[in-house]
């Protein structure tokens, strides 16, 4: 039974209300200035019971640090890569700011702070970039999620925060010309044995054509591809995390089949020289590659020689041979449902969104289809006839000397057409 008790204290009496949880054990909360203020709190307390929202005022004791270890601890579903950069956003922004807060005594004003602090810098800190402020902000948020439906906490004081806009760079995409420039360039890298320079021009070309994955495209074994089909069989994806090749699945966890175009044949050709089923294509067939250096790597090396040569050459990572692999595919016909299935999206929307520029050169094209159709139905030729559809012909009066049933009549009269047909007046859509 719930009960209210008054006690004596240095500023006066104060009231103290007892209930029982449940799971029946005895809690209790002081301080209420009237008897009334005690009562009200434990009907509160006892319709929060009633209706699952009631919230242990002693579990909102715990701290961040501890409920923040267990949540990546209970994360082994994603993969190596994803996990390493949850930890490095626990272990680099969230847990030195928020590890010792008891999780009841978080704002939802210190969090927007927070943010705001991250997103813009100061004298001590640099300006994060708004994917690591999003993500960092993703690891506090998922805690205090947990927390919540652990009913530790009523509502999480970290949702409804203003978040910094990813400001999305504008892609560089190479021709087949600087495709080929960049390969041979990266195929005479100074600082690196000769057989591996081979490697490295065979992956630029198969890079920027077939959009494989940095990780999928090391991983590759002599079984994944099938020259006389022309196929490769993405199944592995070798990712460095750490310092470590982690080998898993592809980001999809979906294998996925890749044309080879004839471009590549002799390339692969040559990487398969020699290989065993089960030995990988690229490197000396049992070690995997590292990705190189951004900024002193071999790759990087390769662009500036190609600067070098032609100023125009644009400055780009080497997962965006993986865009240049998307407008090349684009550029030769291909559907936004083949783009998608080449590159492993998840869906054909997710292509759209992060390449629709692309495909803008499709709407100019399926106008020209549109017009070569209604030519052919109404076996007119529009460009010439377009004058005399919408009785405007040169050699007319002008319109303001015309009406509307003599404007009609005419341009039926000429083409045997509706003009309404045309212009879009007509209800159905």
């Amino acid at each position: 039974m719930a009960s209210v008790e008054s006690y004596e204290t240095e500023r006066g009496r104060r009231y103290r209300a007892r209930w029982r949880d449940l799971d029946r054990r005895s809690k209790e909360r002081g301080g209420f200035r009237t008897k009334r203020e005690a009562e009200l709190f434990l009907a509160k307390t006892e319709v929060d019971m009633a209706s699952g929202q009631y919230v242990d005022p002693a579990s909102s004791k715990a701290t961040l640090g501890d409920l923040g270890r267990e949540w990546l601890a209970n994360r082994p579903h994603l993969k190596p890569s994803s996990l390493y950069s949850l930890e490095v956003a626990w272990r680099v922004h969230v847990e030195p700011e928020w590890g010792s807060r008891r999780i009841g005594t978080i704002r939802h004003s210190e969090v927007q702070a927070w943010v705001s602090r991250l997103s813009a810098g100061n004298v001590i800190d640099k300006r994060k970039s708004a994917t690591v402020v999003k993500r960092a902000y993703g690891v506090l948020a998922g805690v205090l999620d947990n927390a919540v439906k652990d009913r530790r906490i009523a509502i999480n004081p970290a949702r409804g925060v203003t978040l910094p806009r990813k400001v999305r760079r504008a892609r560089a995409y190479l021709t087949p010309e600087q495709v080929e420039r960049l390969a041979r360039e990266a195929g005479t890298d100074v600082g690196r044995a000769k057989e591996y320079r081979a490697d490295y021009e065979r992956l630029v070309r198969v890079l920027a054509v077939t959009g494989l994955r940095w990780g999928e495209a090391i991983g590759l074994r002599a079984r994944s591809v099938d020259l006389k089909r022309r196929r490769i069989r993405v199944e592995e994806n070798a990712v460095q995390v750490g310092g470590v090749i982690e080998v898993g699945t592809p980001k999809s966890h979906e294998p996925r089949s890749v044309p080879v175009p004839s471009y590549l044949m002799e390339t692969l050709e040559a990487a398969l020289r020699g290989r065993k089923p089960e030995d990988l294509i690229f490197g000396n067939g049992t070690v995997h590659l590292f990705r190189p250096h951004s900024e002193s790597g071999w790759f990087s090396n390769a662009i500036a020689r190609c600067q070098a040569i032609d100023p125009t050459f644009p400055t780009l990572t080497i997962h965006d041979l993986r865009h240049t692999a998307a407008s090349i595919a684009v550029s030769s016909g291909a559907n936004v449902k083949t783009v998608q299935r080449m590159l492993g999206h998840a869906s054909a929307v997710m292509t759209l969104d992060t390449y629709a520029d692309l495909f803008d050169d499709d709407l100019d094209a399926a106008a020209e289809r549109i017009s070569d159709y209604i030519e052919l139905k109404l076996g007119v030729n529009l460009a010439a006839s377009v004058g005399d559809l919408w009785g405007m012909d040169a050699e007319l009066a002008p319109e303001t000397q015309r009406g509307p049933e003599n404007r009609a009549s005419h341009s039926c009269a000429e083409g045997d057409l509706n003009p309404h047909a045309l212009s879009g007046t007509s209800t159905s859509s």
